[in-house]
């Protein structure tokens, strides 16, 4: 399924939960004999790279009051941060994503499960 959004800025998407939007990386397009790979075998691929552009603030825990009568608690919703950051270059199972189109780019919304490996550079954005 392929969801089509365009003319939007991506500053106001907002991720729900333990999903991370991607940016797919350029797959090699060759194999390392040099053989030519055409564009749907790259994409069958079961491992694929790209790069983190938004996060969701993490996974809900419960809140646990530290009152003992119920009727007081109040509703506050705590949340397990992510390891994913925007900028790492993150390696996930290619099947577990959604395909999203915005601004005629493809992207990709994974659960946070699904990320195999991060590479975070912080010298990268100096």
């Amino acid at each position: 399924m392929l969801l089509s959004i365009d003319n939007k800025e991506l500053d106001k998407f907002l991720m729900i939960g333990d999903k991370v939007l991607v940016k797919p990386t350029n797959p090699q397009g060759r194999t390392k004999s040099g053989l030519l790979l055409p564009p749907l075998v790259q994409e069958g691929e079961k491992i694929q790279t790209g790069y983190v552009i938004k996060t969701g603030p993490g996974t809900p825990i419960p809140y646990l009051p530290d009152e003992d009568e119920v009727w007081k608690k109040k509703e506050k919703i705590n949340y397990l941060p992510l390891q994913a950051k925007e900028g790492d270059l993150a390696v996930y199972l290619q099947t577990s994503g959604y395909e999203v189109d915005i601004n005629e780019e493809k992207y990709l919304i994974l659960p946070h499960s699904s990320i195999l490996m991060l590479v975070r550079d912080d010298t990268l954005f100096e």
